[in-house]
């Protein structure tokens, strides 16, 4: 058929009309063909047109058996033409249309016949003109069928009629039985075979709440007859003609993953492409006002967890209680696991490391609670925060307790600096056989508007994949007191404490913060602790415990007076653990072991990062060691 057309159009053109080959077509015009010109505009008469219709009864019938076989063999609908005829809802006139610009696509010699009826060798393509004698230019016109599809291209130079069109190149190889994917197509989309049998008819779905992979679960529960597109919101105008054009050519309904509300482009381009069903896939509801304006229905998950069925599907085990993770992240750390059940608190801690080493730092704790020097209550309330994240299914779903607002733990550690916080997250974490993540401020903090917020849910969200601690030090910066609206910075300020409360309580591992002064911890925050533990600094006694543990036991330790160290400086075990190390230094400097006056000057060095001066009553007979004649009193 279209070779047909094609045919009748050369024959028009350069002997209806009187236009004969001559060398150099289309590079100039000569004055016999202005006169024609001339002679068929508007109101005008000439011979040509007694010509044209001669030649059109002559061909008319050839013609209409050619239309007559193309209809017939649409609606046997075997061919891949067939199937983007039905997929794109084109019409007798507009298949015809397509079918004639792939055929002048796909032959050079076809393209030299039309730059020969078209009297320039610059145009091997039908123009609008062409189009328009041969079929109708409205097949190409901007909401035309084949241009919602994105299966016809139109130049955007020149005149008007002059514009050559052409089908998309996607088209041309999917003709020759190639299904690659467009090119064009955003980075991440992902093209998905139908799981069953069954027709759709184009429809709008949402899907929200839980994660990507049970909402796309719950499209291939709606719609198991339907290959799907699943594709995150397309940037540009070429993305998103490259997702219509993909979806019509495969026959398959797009999935959309969505950060946030579809933008008003987005709405448009859904709604032009009615052909197609969409699928707005999204972690939550999505606002009307920003809905395509065509019908839909909603689908909403309340929950992500991977059930029973699916552990067993991916790795043939039960689930582990221990690990919560979503359809999605089962699926990443079966990938991690290789399949290894054995594997799997690996894959999990991969899965978290991945998105929380940029934002975090990652303790492997060492320490255990023989290393934790504090008062017997607050050593028995460090044992109490074990136990209970460790018997939390315990307590909630076997004895029914209720987990509002969930089964997170959050613990509130605060004291001066040295007094031991870190040290008790990491023996936590360890008792628990858990990785601790202290958390960078200086990475999670922004002074861009809503990045915090991101940063955040970036950490809560890599966090709810497995079993860590997550650790915020200096907390108040974070958690710190809302204050009065004075200007833009305070709502915002405000805005990312009230998230960050939201988060919290929706978390459920466990938080560890640590502050030096509690009261400056927002109320809503401390109505949220489920334990607080105060550390207060050392006594004599603890401070003596704290210098005989500072020295490892392979130390070259000569005599040490411990009582003198634990009775003159009241420090914290921060310090006291600093200022070992700097005399194992010294002395390791020196080839000799560490004896009281290494121990001393070490005092001297933390007292200078401290600020605090050195007294005679605290270092007594060291004291004219650290102010410099270099020698102790005697004992």
């Amino acid at each position: 058929m279209a070779d047909t057309l094609l045919q009748r159009e050369a024959l028009v053109c350069r002997l209806g009309e009187g236009l004969l080959p001559h060398d150099f077509a289309g590079l100039y015009i000569g004055h016999e063909e202005v006169d024609r010109i001339l002679a068929e505009l508007p109101g005008s008469s000439g011979p040509a047109a007694a010509k044209v219709e001669a030649l059109l009864r002559q061909l008319e019938p050839e013609l209409v058996l050619a239309r007559k076989q193309f209809d017939e063999s649409l609606a046997t609908g075997q061919s891949t033409f067939d199937r983007l005829a039905r997929t794109a809802r084109l019409d007798s006139r507009d298949a015809q249309a397509l079918a004639v610009l792939l055929a002048v696509e796909r032959s050079p010699h076809r393209m030299r016949l039309v730059a020969y009826f078209q009297d320039n060798v610059q145009l091997p393509r039908l123009t609008v003109a062409s189009l328009s004698r041969i079929l109708d230019a409205r097949c190409v016109a901007p909401d035309a069928p084949l241009r919602r599809a994105e299966f016809v291209e139109l130049g955007t130079e020149g005149p008007w009629a002059t514009r050559m069109c052409w089908p998309a190149p996607r088209l041309t190889w999917a003709i020759a039985s190639d299904d690659s994917a467009d090119s064009a197509l955003p980075a991440g989309a992902r093209r998905l075979q139908a799981v069953g049998s069954g027709d759709l008819e184009p429809s709008m779905l949402l899907v929200t709440g839980a994660d990507s992979d049970s909402r796309l679960a719950a499209v291939r529960d709606r719609w198991p007859g339907k290959a799907l597109l699943v594709s995150p919101t397309p940037s540009t105008s070429a993305e998103w003609a490259a997702v219509v054009r993909e979806a019509g050519v495969g026959d398959r309904a797009v999935v959309l993953e969505l950060d946030g509300p579809p933008s008003r482009a987005a709405a448009d381009w859904i709604d032009r492409a009615e052909h197609l069903s969409w699928v707005l896939s999204s972690p939550k509801e999505l606002a009307l006002d920003a809905l395509p304006r065509r019908p839909w229905q909603e689908i909403r998950l309340d929950s992500g967890l991977a059930s029973a069925a699916d552990w067993e599907q991916a790795l043939g085990v039960r689930p582990d209680p221990s690990f919560p993770l979503s359809r999605e992240q089962l699926r990443l750390v079966t990938a991690a696991s290789a399949g290894d059940p054995g594997q799997v608190a690996a894959g999990v801690r991969r899965l978290a490391g991945g998105h929380l080493d940029g934002l975090s730092v990652r303790i492997r704790p060492r320490r255990t609670m023989s290393d934790l020097v504090l008062p017997a209550d607050q050593v028995a309330q460090v044992r109490e925060l074990i136990a209970r994240y460790k018997r939390r299914t315990t307590v909630y779903q076997d004895w029914g307790f209720s987990p509002l607002p969930s089964t997170g733990v959050v613990a509130l550690f605060s004291g001066p600096s040295g007094t031991g916080k870190t040290l008790a997250a990491e023996i936590v974490a360890g008792e628990l056989g858990l990785d601790l993540y202290k958390v960078d401020l200086s990475a999670v903090v922004s002074k861009y508007i809503g990045e915090t917020e991101k940063n955040l849910e970036r950490i809560f969200g890599a966090a709810a994949a497995g079993d860590l601690v997550l650790f915020f030090d200096e907390a108040d910066s974070l958690f710190g007191k809302r204050s009065e609206v004075s200007d833009a910075h305070d709502r915002y300020a405000n805005i990312e404490v009230a998230y960050l409360l939201q988060r919290l309580e929706s978390y459920d591992g466990l938080v560890v913060m640590a502050t030096n002064l509690q009261r400056n911890i927002d109320d809503a925050f401390l109505r949220r602790i489920s334990v607080s533990i105060d550390f207060e600094a050392p006594d004599e006694p603890q401070r003596k415990q704290i210098w005989q543990q500072a020295f490892p036991a392979s130390a070259p330790v000569a005599e040490l007076d411990f009582d003198f160290l634990a009775k003159q400086f009241r420090i914290t075990g921060g310090i006291i653990r600093n200022a070992a190390l700097g005399a194992g230094f010294l002395a390791a400097d020196e080839n000799a072991p560490v004896t009281m006056e290494r121990v001393a000057l070490a005092l001297k060095r933390e007292f200078q990062k401290m600020g605090r001066l050195r007294t005679e009553s605290e270092f007594d007979r060291y004291f004219n060691l650290v102010n410099g004649d270099g020698h102790a009193e005697p004992a």
